[in-house]
Protein backbone atom coordinates (compact mmCIF):
# COMPACT_ATOMS: atom_id res chain seq x y z
CA UNK A 1 0.00 0.00 0.00
CA UNK A 2 1.63 3.13 -1.28
CA UNK A 3 0.94 6.53 1.23
CA UNK A 4 -1.75 8.61 0.54
CA UNK A 5 -1.19 11.55 -1.64
CA UNK A 6 -3.21 14.46 -2.95
CA UNK A 7 -3.68 18.57 -3.67
CA UNK A 8 -5.43 21.26 -1.82
CA UNK A 9 -8.80 20.96 -3.90
CA UNK A 10 -8.64 24.86 -4.76
CA UNK A 11 -4.87 25.09 -4.93
CA UNK A 12 -3.87 27.73 -8.06
CA UNK A 13 -7.65 28.80 -7.95
CA UNK A 14 -7.48 31.17 -4.62
CA UNK A 15 -7.02 34.45 -6.97
CA UNK A 16 -9.46 37.51 -8.20
CA UNK A 17 -8.82 36.45 -12.07
CA UNK A 18 -11.31 36.57 -14.71
CA UNK A 19 -11.77 37.03 -18.78
CA UNK A 20 -11.72 39.87 -20.63
CA UNK A 21 -13.19 38.26 -23.60
CA UNK A 22 -12.72 39.00 -27.20
CA UNK A 23 -11.85 42.35 -29.21
CA UNK A 24 -8.68 42.92 -27.45
CA UNK A 25 -6.19 41.50 -29.34
CA UNK A 26 -5.11 38.46 -26.49
CA UNK A 27 -5.80 34.90 -25.41
CA UNK A 28 -9.48 34.59 -23.72
CA UNK A 29 -7.71 33.29 -20.67
CA UNK A 30 -8.73 34.39 -16.89
CA UNK A 31 -6.08 37.20 -15.63
CA UNK A 32 -5.71 38.86 -12.63
CA UNK A 33 -7.77 41.37 -11.76
CA UNK A 34 -5.81 44.91 -10.73
CA UNK A 35 -3.17 47.19 -11.95
CA UNK A 36 -0.02 48.65 -10.57
CA UNK A 37 1.22 45.13 -9.36
CA UNK A 38 3.65 42.50 -11.11
CA UNK A 39 0.50 39.70 -10.56
CA UNK A 40 -2.20 42.11 -12.61
CA UNK A 41 -2.69 40.99 -15.89
CA UNK A 42 -1.20 37.51 -15.45
CA UNK A 43 -2.82 34.38 -16.65
CA UNK A 44 -4.36 33.18 -13.40
CA UNK A 45 -7.10 30.24 -11.70
CA UNK A 46 -6.52 28.08 -15.29
CA UNK A 47 -4.26 24.46 -16.25
CA UNK A 48 -0.90 25.08 -18.08
CA UNK A 49 -0.42 28.89 -16.84
CA UNK A 50 2.31 30.04 -14.31
CA UNK A 51 1.26 30.06 -11.16
CA UNK A 52 -2.46 28.41 -12.09
CA UNK A 53 -3.94 25.56 -10.83
CA UNK A 54 -2.73 21.58 -11.51
CA UNK A 55 -4.63 19.60 -14.45
CA UNK A 56 -6.38 16.77 -13.10
CA UNK A 57 -4.09 16.26 -9.35
CA UNK A 58 -3.32 13.60 -7.81
CA UNK A 59 -6.48 12.42 -5.41
CA UNK A 60 -6.03 11.82 -1.43
CA UNK A 61 -8.82 9.63 -1.56
CA UNK A 62 -8.20 7.11 -4.11
CA UNK A 63 -7.02 4.00 -3.08
CA UNK A 64 -3.84 3.16 -4.47
CA UNK A 65 -1.90 -0.05 -4.37
CA UNK A 66 0.24 -2.02 -5.87
CA UNK A 67 -0.67 -5.94 -6.79
CA UNK A 68 1.83 -9.14 -5.70
CA UNK A 69 1.55 -12.40 -6.23
CA UNK A 70 0.47 -14.46 -3.07
CA UNK A 71 3.21 -16.57 -3.12
CA UNK A 72 5.01 -14.22 -3.36
CA UNK A 73 3.68 -12.89 -0.57
CA UNK A 74 3.88 -15.79 1.53
CA UNK A 75 7.10 -16.55 0.92
CA UNK A 76 8.21 -12.78 1.49
CA UNK A 77 6.75 -13.53 4.69
CA UNK A 78 8.51 -16.51 5.27
CA UNK A 79 11.67 -14.89 4.77
CA UNK A 80 11.23 -12.14 7.02
CA UNK A 81 10.60 -14.32 10.00
CA UNK A 82 13.61 -16.46 8.89
CA UNK A 83 15.45 -13.56 9.13
CA UNK A 84 15.22 -12.99 13.09
CA UNK A 85 17.59 -15.34 13.55
CA UNK A 86 20.04 -13.94 12.05
CA UNK A 87 22.41 -12.15 15.33
CA UNK A 88 24.58 -10.46 11.96
CA UNK A 89 22.05 -8.46 10.48
CA UNK A 90 20.54 -7.44 14.19
CA UNK A 91 23.39 -6.13 14.93
CA UNK A 92 23.80 -4.20 11.73
CA UNK A 93 20.45 -3.08 11.82
CA UNK A 94 21.62 -1.07 14.92
CA UNK A 95 20.38 -3.14 17.87
CA UNK A 96 22.02 -3.18 21.09
CA UNK A 97 21.68 -6.74 22.09
CA UNK A 98 24.26 -7.11 24.76
CA UNK A 99 25.45 -10.64 25.50
CA UNK A 100 22.55 -12.52 24.17
CA UNK A 101 23.38 -14.73 21.48
CA UNK A 102 20.31 -17.23 20.61
CA UNK A 103 17.61 -15.56 18.29
CA UNK A 104 14.76 -14.96 17.98
CA UNK A 105 14.24 -14.65 21.38
CA UNK A 106 11.99 -16.84 22.72
CA UNK A 107 9.85 -16.47 25.94
CA UNK A 108 7.38 -18.37 28.06
CA UNK A 109 3.37 -17.54 27.48
CA UNK A 110 3.36 -15.10 31.16
CA UNK A 111 4.35 -12.57 28.97
CA UNK A 112 0.76 -12.41 27.23
CA UNK A 113 -0.57 -12.00 30.44
CA UNK A 114 1.23 -8.89 31.07
CA UNK A 115 -1.14 -5.47 31.48
CA UNK A 116 1.31 -2.43 33.04
CA UNK A 117 3.92 -1.16 30.90
CA UNK A 118 6.42 -0.77 34.12
CA UNK A 119 6.25 -4.78 34.18
CA UNK A 120 6.80 -4.82 30.46
CA UNK A 121 9.82 -2.83 30.92
CA UNK A 122 11.38 -5.02 33.82
CA UNK A 123 10.35 -7.92 31.49
CA UNK A 124 12.67 -6.33 28.73
CA UNK A 125 15.63 -5.51 30.63
CA UNK A 126 15.70 -9.10 32.33
CA UNK A 127 15.68 -9.97 28.81
CA UNK A 128 19.04 -8.10 28.64
CA UNK A 129 17.55 -5.23 25.99
CA UNK A 130 17.91 -3.00 28.65
CA UNK A 131 20.74 -1.38 26.31
CA UNK A 132 18.36 -0.77 23.12
CA UNK A 133 16.30 0.65 24.86
CA UNK A 134 18.27 3.59 25.98
CA UNK A 135 19.90 3.80 22.16
CA UNK A 136 15.64 4.02 20.96
CA UNK A 137 15.05 6.85 23.70
CA UNK A 138 18.12 8.92 23.05
CA UNK A 139 17.04 8.83 19.05
CA UNK A 140 13.99 10.54 20.04
CA UNK A 141 14.42 13.72 18.22
CA UNK A 142 11.78 16.52 17.38
CA UNK A 143 10.91 17.94 14.18
CA UNK A 144 10.38 21.37 12.96
CA UNK A 145 9.14 23.04 9.73
CA UNK A 146 6.43 20.90 6.99
CA UNK A 147 6.96 17.71 8.26
CA UNK A 148 5.66 18.97 12.19
CA UNK A 149 2.44 21.06 10.60
CA UNK A 150 1.53 17.65 8.86
CA UNK A 151 1.53 15.89 12.33
CA UNK A 152 5.10 14.08 11.75
CA UNK A 153 6.45 15.81 14.81
CA UNK A 154 8.72 13.40 15.96
CA UNK A 155 11.42 10.95 15.13
CA UNK A 156 12.10 8.08 16.84
CA UNK A 157 14.33 4.49 16.80
CA UNK A 158 13.09 1.12 16.77
CA UNK A 159 13.04 -1.58 18.98
CA UNK A 160 11.52 -5.07 19.84
CA UNK A 161 8.73 -6.79 18.36
CA UNK A 162 6.71 -8.95 20.68
CA UNK A 163 4.88 -11.45 18.52
CA UNK A 164 1.68 -13.17 21.25
CA UNK A 165 -0.87 -15.80 20.30
CA UNK A 166 -3.21 -13.33 21.74
CA UNK A 167 -2.71 -9.71 22.57
CA UNK A 168 -5.84 -8.85 24.80
CA UNK A 169 -3.27 -7.73 27.83
CA UNK A 170 -0.42 -6.96 26.56
CA UNK A 171 -1.35 -5.76 22.93
CA UNK A 172 -3.15 -2.43 24.53
CA UNK A 173 0.75 -2.10 25.94
CA UNK A 174 2.26 -1.40 22.05
CA UNK A 175 3.76 1.81 21.75
CA UNK A 176 3.66 2.27 25.32
CA UNK A 177 7.39 1.81 25.27
CA UNK A 178 9.35 4.03 22.45
CA UNK A 179 10.17 1.54 19.81
CA UNK A 180 8.21 -1.65 21.15
CA UNK A 181 5.72 -2.87 19.43
CA UNK A 182 2.98 -5.63 19.75
CA UNK A 183 1.26 -7.72 17.35
CA UNK A 184 -0.51 -11.22 17.11
CA UNK A 185 0.53 -14.10 14.23
CA UNK A 186 -2.19 -13.58 12.46
CA UNK A 187 -1.44 -9.98 11.98
CA UNK A 188 2.01 -10.13 11.50
CA UNK A 189 3.02 -8.99 8.43
CA UNK A 190 6.45 -8.08 6.00
CA UNK A 191 5.92 -4.51 7.19
CA UNK A 192 6.44 -5.29 10.94
CA UNK A 193 9.56 -7.34 10.72
CA UNK A 194 11.12 -4.93 7.97
CA UNK A 195 10.26 -1.78 9.27
CA UNK A 196 11.35 1.52 6.95
CA UNK A 197 12.40 -1.81 4.42
CA UNK A 198 15.41 -2.73 6.36
CA UNK A 199 15.55 -6.42 6.24
CA UNK A 200 15.44 -7.50 10.10
CA UNK A 201 14.03 -6.68 13.30
CA UNK A 202 15.24 -7.38 16.75
CA UNK A 203 12.05 -10.17 17.33
CA UNK A 204 10.82 -11.64 20.83
CA UNK A 205 8.27 -14.56 20.34
CA UNK A 206 5.82 -16.53 22.89
CA UNK A 207 5.77 -20.35 23.13
CA UNK A 208 2.18 -20.32 22.09
CA UNK A 209 3.02 -17.82 19.12
CA UNK A 210 5.50 -19.91 17.58
CA UNK A 211 3.17 -22.82 17.54
CA UNK A 212 0.64 -20.92 16.15
CA UNK A 213 2.82 -20.67 13.59
CA UNK A 214 1.86 -23.65 11.95
CA UNK A 215 -1.90 -22.71 11.29
CA UNK A 216 -0.40 -19.74 9.41
CA UNK A 217 -1.46 -19.49 5.95
CA UNK A 218 2.24 -19.97 4.27
CA UNK A 219 4.78 -23.05 3.99
CA UNK A 220 5.42 -23.41 7.07
CA UNK A 221 8.06 -26.29 6.12
CA UNK A 222 9.92 -23.89 4.28
CA UNK A 223 10.05 -21.26 7.18
CA UNK A 224 11.31 -24.16 9.75
CA UNK A 225 13.72 -24.91 6.99
CA UNK A 226 14.98 -21.66 6.86
CA UNK A 227 15.12 -20.98 9.73
CA UNK A 228 17.29 -23.88 10.46
CA UNK A 229 19.68 -22.64 7.53
CA UNK A 230 20.43 -19.55 8.23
Amino acid sequence: MYQRQGRYPAAGEIVSAESRNTGLGIARLARARGEGFQRAGQAAGVAGVRHGRVAHPPESWKNIYKKINKKEKQLGICSAIASTRRKDLIIKRGHKIGGLSDFPIVVSNDIESISKTKDLQKALVALGLEEDLIRVRLSHKPRSGTSRRRGRRAHSGISALIVVERDENLGRLSGSISGVEVTTVQRLSVLDLMPGSKPIRLTIFSQNAIEKLKDVKAPVLRIMEMMQNK
